[in-house]
C-alpha cells in the first residue's frame, strides 16, 4: 500500500514541475539573448525576404509588432519572441498561430499575460504572417 501512495506523489511531483516550467516557471524574458533593439527579448537575424513573406512583414508590422516586435524578437514587457523554439511547426503549428489572433490565448510558456485577440485581423493577414514568421524562423535556425 505504501508503494502506492509513494508512485501517486511522485506522478504528481513530475506534473507538478513539469507544469511549472512550462506553463509558468519558462524563461523568463530578461534572461534571454541580447539584441539590436534595446526592447528586444532575442537577438534576430532578417534573412532576404520575398513573396508571402515580404507581404506578410509589411502585416506583422501593423498587426503584431506592438506587442511581439518589429522582426518577431519580442518586446520587453509586452510580449514573448516568435523566433524561439516554442515555436516550431512541431509544437505550435500554423494554425495556432490563426487560433491565437482570432480567439486570444492563454499565458503558458511566458510571464506577459494573456494574449487578447487582434482586432480586424483576416485570414489573409494570417496567411502571409504566417509566411513571414517561418521564414524568418529558418533563417534564425529554429526549423
Amino acid at each position: 500500500m505504501k508503494w502506492i501512495v509513494a508512485l501517486a506523489v511522485g506522478i504528481a511531483v513530475a506534473f507538478l514541475a513539469m507544469w511549472m516550467f512550462m506553463g509558468r516557471g519558462g524563461p523568463r524574458p530578461e534572461t534571454m539573448g541580447q539584441s539590436v533593439r534595446e526592447d528586444a527579448i532575442v537577438a534576430v537575424s532578417m534573412p532576404e525576404l520575398s513573396g508571402n513573406a515580404a507581404l506578410g512583414a509589411r502585416a506583422f508590422k501593423g498587426k503584431c509588432a506592438k506587442c511581439h516586435g518589429d522582426d518577431a524578437g519580442g518586446r520587453a514587457g509586452k510580449g514573448p519572441p516568435l523566433i524561439y523554439k516554442y515555436y516550431f511547426p512541431g509544437h505550435h503549428g500554423d494554425e495556432a498561430f490563426f487560433r491565437a489572433a482570432r480567439q486570444g490565448v492563454q499565458q503558458h510558456h511566458w510571464t506577459f499575460g494573456n494574449m487578447p485577440p487582434v482586432n480586424g485581423i483576416t485570414n489573409a493577414d494570417l496567411k502571409v504572417i504566417v509566411a513571414y514568421v517561418r521564414a524568418v524562423q529558418r533563417a534564425n535556425g529554429i526549423y
